[in-house]
């Protein structure tokens, strides 16, 4: 794939983002995709302005470290303009921030589609209810999705820019509103409801039964059935919504954001990723590499002077120090040094040059001295990714 250059405006992540109202940062684990989703929102408010939204459906839960924030939640909250001001920039805008609480998020959806104040009340004292809405990784998926169609329904945020889980289960995110209702109208739970709802079992489902209580228990049993039957009075709104959250993954105004480095297996992770966005026909409008080695290291003049160097070090160091071996040991480490560096930035190159996919813009981000840890270093960051 050829890279496109970032200076172009029309194939920049600054035009891009002008365009679109949903951004979805994906990717493999341990490539930066937090800091850079944080990094793209802080950089939207400060260069386009409007108000802007990031929101971390992550659950190792970095996004507020990299904001320096305390406490962050479900409610969405709001970055003060000193911490920019702090870091030599005025903002244009309003950057916010949320991390999804799943519990929360699911009682509040309760509340929503609840045909009264008792089914509500029944819901959420079911011992099933519970364990589903604060464990289940399933419940975790479903419920972020449904948080961010929430808030871009909600209309108070021109840009969201969402912060997924890594690769693998960024699939089980993208997939959750039709499992969920699939999950809902399954054979097995209409079984399981059948004798709650009537006395009546016949001979055929009797052995399944018995079976079960033996298994799970009367009462888990019980549990199972009065939590989906009450859930049926909420099942057409729960089915239409997640229609509706799956048409929002794909409108114009959603855009993918694939970060990951050029390392072998954070690559092929990308490469899984952005095949699937395109099998799914949802739109691929970034890949961000991220920790890219600089050209320099690949320049056949560079690595010539460096193996001159490591060829003629005992010469060259004459005269540096008291001590000439000490001059040539450390000329040589640096010189060996660099040629390995070398040896690593051309394959990173050729990675690049063979990863598949079609997004809208390529970008690559070098390596940073330090981490970032505060609003000065993802704006740094935020310009690097931005033109």
């Amino acid at each position: 794939m050829a890279r496109r250059k970032a200076a172009d405006p029309a194939q920049s992540v600054s035009r891009l983002l002008s365009a679109k109202e949903i951004v979805i940062a994906c990717g493999p684990g341990g490539v930066g995709k937090t800091t850079t989703a944080a990094a793209v929102a802080a950089t939207a408010v400060a260069e386009q302005g409007g108000r802007v939204l990031v929101l971390t459906v992550d659950p190792a839960r970095r996004l507020a470290d990299a904001l320096g924030l305390k406490g962050i939640g479900n409610k969405e909250v709001r970055i003060d303009d000193e911490v920019f001001l702090r870091a030599g920039v005025t903002p244009r805008g309003e950057l916010w921030a949320a991390m999804l609480d799943t519990k929360q998020s699911w009682d509040d959806l309760i509340a929503l589609h609840a045909p009264d104040a008792e089914t509500k009340a029944q819901i959420l004292a079911n011992p099933l209810y519970q364990n589903i809405s604060g464990r289940f990784v399933q419940s975790h998926d479903y419920i972020a999705m449904e948080r961010l169609y929430e808030i871009h329904s909600e209309g108070k945020y021109d840009l969201i820019v969402v912060d997924t889980p890594p690769t693998r289960n960024a699939l089980d995110f993208l997939d959750a509103p039709q499992r969920m209702a699939d999950f809902f109208s399954s054979r097995l739970l209409r079984w399981l409801i059948v004798p709650y709802r009537s006395r009546l079992v016949n001979v055929a489902t009797k052995p399944f039964y018995s079976i079960a209580d033996r298994i799970l228990g009367t009462q888990f049993l019980a549990d199972i059935s009065e939590f989906f039957i009450l859930f049926q009075s909420m099942y057409e709104g729960f089915v239409e919504r997640a229609d509706a959250v799956t048409r929002l993954m794909s409108d114009r105004r959603t855009t993918f954001m694939v970060v990951s480095t050029l390392e072998a297996t954070p690559v092929r992770e990308a490469e899984f990723f952005s095949a699937e966005l395109t099998k799914r026909k949802l739109h691929l409008g970034a890949i961000i590499l991220n920790k890219v080695l600089p050209d320099y290291l690949r320049d056949p003049k560079t690595a010539k002077l460096a193996q001159y160097i490591s060829d003629h070090a005992g010469a060259l160091g004459e005269g540096l120090t008291d001590d000439p071996a000490v001059a040539e040991r450390v000329l040589s480490e640096v010189a060996e040094s660099f040629l390995n560096f070398g040896i690593v930035a051309r394959r990173e190159a050729e990675q690049q040059a063979e990863l598949h996919g079609a997004p809208d813009i390529l970008v690559t981000v070098p390596f940073f001295d330090a981490d970032i840890f505060d609003m000065e270093g993802l704006l740094r960051l935020g310009a690097q990714v931005w033109d």
